[in-house]
This record gives structure tokens, sequence and C-alpha cells, in this order.
């Protein structure tokens, strides 16, 4: 194995960016060369996909990549203030930067609103006040900005197209 692709986003950084690293890289050095390219913070912390804590940067990009691509992400906040709001009621919820608007979603919808899979599958978030629906592989920090490291999303009903 030559290189690893890591793909990323981050905070500012909304499009799934790409990075080649080669396997005996750290995540350190990762960390830099995307910080540099992107012109971020110099406090920026990386994370895997879907983890609520950042990398230790020490760690070998070939002993996280098994099998496939890493999914990165990089931000200044530890963690992202999630509001969900459906029928009313809203739900509260810290999660790390890195992770998914569809891992929030089924959070959601399923395990605090009740919703069944199917049901839950109808829903979409959409950002509080606009009309902005999250790809559900969107990172919660592309969304959200340091220092409020906050989003507020509605838990709406999918749009169906009747033809």
């Amino acid at each position: 194995m030559t290189s690893i692709d890591v793909f990323y986003q981050g905070e500012g950084i909304r499009e799934i960016a790409h990075f080649e690293a080669t396997p005996d890289q750290t995540f350190a050095a990762i960390k830099i060369a995307i910080i540099e390219k992107h012109g971020l913070d110099k406090e920026t912390l990386i994370y895997l996909e879907d983890r609520d804590e950042p990398m230790d940067e020490r760690s070998l990009v070939r002993d996280r990549a098994g099998q496939s691509a890493i999914k990165a992400h990089l931000h200044r906040c530890r963690h992202v203030a999630v509001a969900i709001t459906f029928n009313g009621e809203t739900v509260h919820h810290r999660f790390g930067p890195s992770t998914t608007v569809e891992r929030v979603k089924t959070w959601a919808a399923e395990k605090k609103f009740g919703m069944t899979p199917q049901e839950a599958g109808e829903h979409v978030l959409q950002i509080a006040g606009t009309k902005d629906r999250p790809d559900p592989g969107t990172h919660l920090g592309t969304i959200a900005s340091c220092p409020a490291c906050k989003v507020a999303f509605d838990l709406v009903p999918n749009e169906r197209i009747n033809g």
C-alpha cells in the first residue's frame, strides 16, 4: 500500500476534500498539512468520522485505515451542542464535530422521539430558521462554528415527489 486516501471536512470546509497520506504519516502531520492548505487555526483538532473524541495525533495512518479510506474532520470545537425540535418538543445533546447529520437524526428520531426506523427514514434534519437540509453524510462541524459550537435543527418530513 503506497498511499491512503483521507477524505475530510472541517470548520469552514463543507464540501468533502481529499488528502493523500502515506501509511507511516502521523495524524499530526496530516493535520498540519490540512491546516496550512485551508488556513485553519493552529488550535484545530482532528477527529475520525462519528467519533466524539479527537485523535491521538501520534497515531499512524496505517493503524486506522483498515480496508478503506479514512474519513476525518478538523475543528476547534471539542463538542457541538445540538438542539432538535419536532412537534413542539426540543431535545438536546452534545456530539463530536465529526458526527454525521444522519447519526444525529437517527438518535433524535428513534431514541428521543420514538419513531420506528421506517418513520425516521421519512424525515430529515433542517437547520432551524432556514430551508437548508444538509446531506446525511455532512459532519456537524461544517455547520457549527467556533466559539459558539452549537447548531439547532428541526426534524421535518422529507419532501415527497408524486408522479
